[in-house]
């Protein structure tokens, strides 16, 4: 028997919980989001944050929340969802579930192109703010092309243990590339240097959601239109291939998007890693493998990740704040022991 729509009970079963789950964690940003407007070394009570949004706040409230909070709060969604479905693109693409572009060296390389800016120009000089993101995706996909073309083997496509240590290589090359730059740069730019290399949300204010907002705003759309291309690509070259998909020429446009959403995160959050690995994992478990709403989910639980990461970090040692990629690391770095221990196994 179908159900309306011409599904079957069971995959009319799998749309309720997948709406289920996306409704959860859509629930769970929104009340982190409440949790870290009232977050900061000026605490604002819940009655406080909803009379200054409505427009009833004093000149101390409202500079504080739609000056200072507000706009990092929605970089952290924004950064959250666009690594998470950057390392969705990328574990379809390689079939690793390890791939991610902090690991695969993509993070690495935009963040050495917004270095070379940040050492090079003066803030009031040279690229705008929006400017940063374009210069991160070239500099993000200089390294992918390097790292996937290191990785390829002829007539088998994109294999996974050459990838993976490919992209090793090459974060720890540009690592040491950025750290020799560090050096020779000014004390004031070195400081900064150091706080980003460890994740942190740097863009702060409205200009800097405006740089990002384009990038998430039509590369994720687009990606999840091609969920159904990326249902195929999972299955691996030869059977994509025997299935009708021009593989080499999906792989590439879909590589293209997941560049341009890593690269533009990390040119405003800095090198915050394990995003893209835990949220396609967790929303992989949560419902599934099909990416029509495996994408969505992963996009979901990456916001929540990021936001409530940030809110830890400025939380944990107020007044003073810790870099957002810490909290990050510390709940992704056992995770992914886990899955290396259980992909060798």
């Amino acid at each position: 028997m179908r159900t309306a729509g011409n599904m079957t009970p069971a995959e009319a079963s799998r749309l309720r919980r997948s709406i289920v789950v996306m409704v959860t964690l859509g629930l769970l940003i929104f009340i982190v989001f409440i949790l870290s407007m009232n977050t900061g070394f000026i605490r604002l009570t819940p009655l406080e944050v909803l009379r200054t949004i409505i427009g009833a706040g004093t000149e101390q409230q409202n500079l504080i929340l739609f000056e200072f909070r507000l706009p990092r709060i929605v970089i952290a969604v924004l950064i959250g969802a666009g690594l998470a479905v950057a390392g969705c693109i990328m574990q379809a693409i390689s079939r690793n579930a390890l791939a991610d572009p902090g690991i695969l060296g993509i993070n690495s390389g935009a963040g050495l192109a917004v270095l070379l800016y940040v050492a090079y120009f003066p803030s009031a000089a040279g690229a705008p703010v929006y400017m940063l993101p374009v210069l991160a995706w070239g500099g993000a996909a200089v390294t992918a092309a390097i790292v996937f073309a290191l990785a390829y083997r002829r007539g088998t496509g994109l294999s996974s243990t050459p990838l993976l240590l490919s992209g090793v290589a090459v974060t720890a090359g540009l690592s040491s590339v950025m750290i020799l730059l560090s050096l020779q740069i000014s004390k004031q730019k070195f400081q900064f240097i150091q706080s980003w290399l460890v994740g942190t949300i740097w863009g702060k204010d409205w200009q800097f959601v405006l740089a990002l907002l384009p990038f998430i705003a039509i590369l994720l759309p687009y990606v999840i239109c091609k969920s159904r291309t990326l249902n195929v690509l999972s299955l691996g070259t030869a059977t994509a291939t025997g299935l009708g998909a021009f593989v080499s020429r999906e792989q590439l446009v879909l590589l293209a998007a997941a560049v341009g959403l890593a690269g533009s995160c990390v040119a405003v959050s800095g090198s915050i890693g394990f995003v893209g690995l835990i949220a396609p994992h967790l929303a992989r478990r949560l419902i599934g493998t099909r990416h029509q709403v495996l994408l969505p989910t992963a996009a979901l639980a990456g916001g929540l990740l990021v936001i409530a990461a940030d809110t830890i970090a400025r939380w944990v040692l107020m007044p003073s704040e810790i870099p957002t990629g810490i909290v990050v690391a510390v709940l992704g770095s056992p995770y992914f022991l886990y899955l290396l221990v259980r992909v060798k196994g």
